[in-house]
């Protein structure tokens, strides 16, 4: 069994206790921001007079960028300016979470705020009506780097009935899956599902279907509210793409794609047409469908473990094994939207939106300029 934190363990009830304390017309409200790894998340909690209505209510804060690799110390003020407004599901209404970008003392994005650009692209495209769906593969391990529920000293059973399983023996850490679910809903993320993965203790929840800037938002909160109910159960969620070597899954986050045309009648054309230019920018994509320029991704896409080939591009129906995958019912309706298996699970969402959303509807633009 994979060890939990000491933190875990401290006295709920007595938590409790106090969280259900009045705020006497106070709220609390938690600003999220992603640090300079872009992969971290950060947060910090201020007390507003009155509940806010919209993110307009919301006023701008700053933070030290020297303490999260975003600044040097002798000029470390960062600016965090609140996008999106969620409800708070560990101290409860009328508390919020607010995801911010990040700007650096001179008001430029920082240089992991890959919203900034993307906010750009979706804006010019916003007739397209392009919709994206996530599903976000993670796997759960204990504080001491070890796979939650595998034993301590060899390996579980190989893969096969953990996908979609039941039962002790087949579904390791279904509390804190269920968790985060229920923490989604409550704040207002478009989770729209959650399953067992085929390696054990590796999990997938779906945000979607967003439309365009909403994507990247609803991910990065999604990630915030996992971690944190990770933290209550005292394990670890890693989105590392390839977190154990040998015959085990690695972890992406297929993103699925729609333009209002696709959805039409007819639309597979246009789907058709998205993978012809996808298929022209494949060395470009990878190089944003994770953090490290395709460092990360060369780990897991192998061609094996369904997975495509890092060095080549594919397409097909029904093709687990593809770059790009057509669910077999689209391909019968000759319509809907298309699959993009190659991102990284921890890939950041705004890249590849942006890189998708450039490569498709701008002839002018590529995924290049989304890094």
């Amino acid at each position: 069994m994979a060890s939990v934190s000491i933190s875990s363990h401290l006295n709920k009830a007595v938590r409790q206790d106090y969280m259900s304390l009045p705020q006497g017309g106070k709220c609390q409200v938690t600003y999220i921001w992603i640090d300079g790894t872009g992969e971290g998340l950060r947060n910090k909690t201020r007390t507003l007079d009155n509940e806010p209505s919209s993110i307009d209510d919301i006023p701008e804060w700053n933070f030290d960028g020297s303490s999260t690799y975003q600044a040097e110390g002798s000029n470390s003020d960062m600016y965090l300016i609140p996008v999106r407004m969620f409800r708070d599901p560990f101290s409860l209404d009328p508390n919020k979470l607010v995801l911010c970008e990040v700007l650096k003392y001179n008001r430029l994005p920082a240089e992991t705020n890959h919203r900034a650009s993307c906010r750009e692209v979706m804006e010019v495209v916003k007739e397209h009506c392009i919709w994206f769906g996530m599903e976000q593969e993670f796997t759960l391990f204990g504080i001491d780097g070890h796979p939650y529920s595998w034993p301590p000293n060899g390996f579980p059973k190989a893969q096969g009935p953990f996908y979609c399983g039941v039962g002790a023996d087949c579904a390791y850490g279904r509390d804190i899956v269920e968790c985060h679910y229920k923490a989604c809903l409550y704040a207002g993320v478009n989770i729209c599902g959650t399953n067992a993965e085929v390696m054990p203790s590796q999990w997938e929840f779906q945000v979607g279907p967003c439309e365009g800037i909403e994507m990247g938002d609803h991910l990065w909160v999604s990630r915030f509210l996992l971690h944190r109910v990770c933290e209550d159960f005292g394990v670890v969620a890693s989105l590392d793409p390839k977190p154990m070597k040998g015959n085990w899954n690695g972890a992406g986050c297929h993103t699925n794609v729609s333009t209002k045309q696709m959805r039409e009648a007819g639309g597979l054309q246009y789907i058709e047409q998205a993978i012809e230019k996808l298929s022209k920018k494949h060395s470009e994509h990878i190089r944003v469908y994770d953090p490290r320029g395709g460092e990360d991704n060369k780990r897991r896409l192998t061609g094996l473990h369904e997975t495509s080939s890092i060095e080549d591009f594919s397409a097909g129906v029904a093709n687990r094994g593809a770059s790009i995958r057509i669910p077999r019912q689209v391909g019968q309706e000759r319509k809907g939207y298309f699959e993009d298996r190659r991102p990284a699970a921890n890939c950041d969402p705004y890249a590849v939106t942006r890189a998708i959303t450039a490569t498709c509807l701008l002839d002018s633009e590529g995924a290049e300029e989304s890094k």
